[in-house]
């Protein structure tokens, strides 16, 4: 009998040995399940503009023994060489007005002519360098590549413009295109 005794305990031992350890593993497996959310959200922001508000001018002059007419970015014109400006013809810096999400900022991407064609067929042209700045500070070199938009969501860009001219440049109405491109950083 004592063996009966014996492994009726040891029997119930194991039985409740087993119980205890699928609870455990049963308790374990639902306390490790954990759940959070995360809140999601979005902005819609105000599309970047930009509209041209002025042209660049270079205004009238003779080439005479050839040189460079330079626009600043205020539009003042200055020359050099022996280039005859022609009174009456006022030069202008072409300006842009980009509008957009306040106190954004964004990139400048010029592209276009890197020179004027006469009307002349095309037979003559000018090289053109672009000058850029944000505030009409008759910068005479170098171009800007980022800007910030103010308070009020809004900035201007200054385009100013080198050409460099022959000293036998044909009479002609000379003519390109440069475009300035914004996009949000």
């Amino acid at each position: 009998m004592n063996s009966s005794i014996f492994f009726n305990r040891t029997f119930r031992f194991a039985a409740l040995a087993s119980v205890v350890a699928v609870g455990a593993f049963g308790a374990s497996n639902s306390f490790a399940a954990k759940a959070a959310s995360s809140n999601s959200s979005a902005t819609v922001i105000v599309p970047i503009e930009i509209t041209k508000s002025a042209d660049l001018v270079f205004g009238k002059f003779a080439p005479g023994a050839g040189g460079t007419v330079t626009v600043a970015t205020d539009g003042a014109r200055t020359t050099t060489g022996p280039i005859l400006s022609i009174s009456g013809s006022t030069p202008t810096a072409a300006k842009f007005d980009v509008t957009g999400d306040d106190n954004s900022t964004y990139g400048i991407t010029w592209s276009g002519d890197s020179q004027l064609t006469g009307d002349d067929a095309g037979t003559s042209t000018m090289a053109l360098s672009n000058i850029s700045d944000l505030t009409a500070a008759g910068a005479t070199t170098d171009e800007v590549g980022t800007g910030t938009l103010s308070g009020s969501g809004a900035q201007s860009i200054y385009l100013g413009g080198k050409l460099t001219v022959a000293s036998d440049q044909p009479d002609a109405n000379y003519t390109g295109d440069v475009t300035a491109t914004v996009e949000y950083n």
